[in-house]
């Protein structure tokens, strides 16, 4: 009886291994197709920051240069001295449009999140529908409205009123995410706080902010990026060339008396552009996804 086991014991040990080895080709063919995902992705980025450190002649060649002859700076130091104040008043005016934003946005969507999850009123449904019926319309459809009321308030050409309509396209999206977050909280939470006396407000200031962080950092993501590359509604809503944000500066670069796009120049612009949101997803990706794959989703 044990001579059979002996002669199965060396198949088995070898069907395992043979699993094992498909087991690590499989893993090792995933990475590699991950790997290449990424580089795919990234090759722009890699493309542009590569044409920021030639010179500018080399960025302006024709066939393009793969490879610098030399790394240089010459294309970032003509950003901060192009056009009357260079790059850094655009960057502080996209900065102060994208801060308004984020703040605006994570208030209003966080009362209306908490509103929808949390109180029962009359057409409460139906007012949420509504809400989210306004993501499938094309926001350059309501552009000439909103640049109407925007003239009649007398805000237009200013940073404040370029963020009133950011924060009117991100409402829809921020309720959506908060109302969800909000009720991915236990009311058995909230019940306990009322007992001790403390008021809606106190509960959603004191207690349900912190259980909700993830949502709210994902609202906040998701305004800053949008309000920080958004074109068409600045381009749109600002006349005067020194409240332009990035992106529209970006557009404005050029050089000889053609007025040829400053490629070189263009593409350090485009580097400078891509730093903070890069920097702010990075730091605040754990919330992120906390806040996409747990309140987000739950219904």
């Amino acid at each position: 009886m044990a001579a059979p086991s002996l002669q199965a014991d060396p198949n088995a040990a070898s069907q395992q291994h043979i699993r094992r080895m498909r087991r690590r080709a499989l893993l090792a063919l995933r990475y590699v197709i991950l790997i290449a995902l990424a580089l795919l992705f990234l090759f722009p980025i890699l493309w542009s920051f590569i044409n920021s450190i030639k010179l500018p002649a080399e960025a302006l060649a024709v066939p393009p240069t793969y490879l610098p002859s030399e790394i240089s700076l010459q294309n970032y130091e003509e950003l901060t001295t192009y056009g009357k104040i260079g790059i850094a008043q655009h960057v502080y005016n996209s900065a102060i449009v994208a801060l308004i934003t984020v703040a605006g946005s994570i208030v209003l969507s966080t009362l209306g999140g908490y509103g929808f999850a949390r109180f029962d009123f009359p057409l409460k449904n139906v007012l949420f529908i509504l809400v989210l019926s306004t993501l499938m319309i094309p926001f350059q459809s309501i552009l000439i409205p909103l640049f109407v009321m925007i003239v009649q308030v007398d805000l237009h050409d200013t940073l404040f009123g370029l963020a009133l309509v950011y924060i009117t396209f991100q409402l829809p999206f921020g309720i959506f995410l908060m109302r969800n977050s909000f009720l991915a909280v236990p009311h058995e939470i909230e019940e306990s706080a009322l007992l001790d006396g403390c008021s809606s407000l106190s509960i959603l200031y004191r207690l349900m902010l912190r259980l909700v962080l993830p949502g709210i950092v994902t609202v906040a993501i998701y305004a800053f990026i949008n309000s920080w590359n958004e074109f068409l509604a600045a381009l749109i809503f600002m006349s005067d060339q020194d409240n332009f944000t990035l992106p529209v500066f970006l557009t404005t670069i050029r050089y000889g008396i053609w007025g040829d796009v400053n490629w070189g120049a263009l593409q350090a612009g485009v580097i400078v552009t891509i730093i903070p949101s890069l920097g702010i997803f990075l730091a605040l990706q754990r919330y992120y996804m906390d806040g996409l794959m747990g309140g987000a989703v739950k219904n």
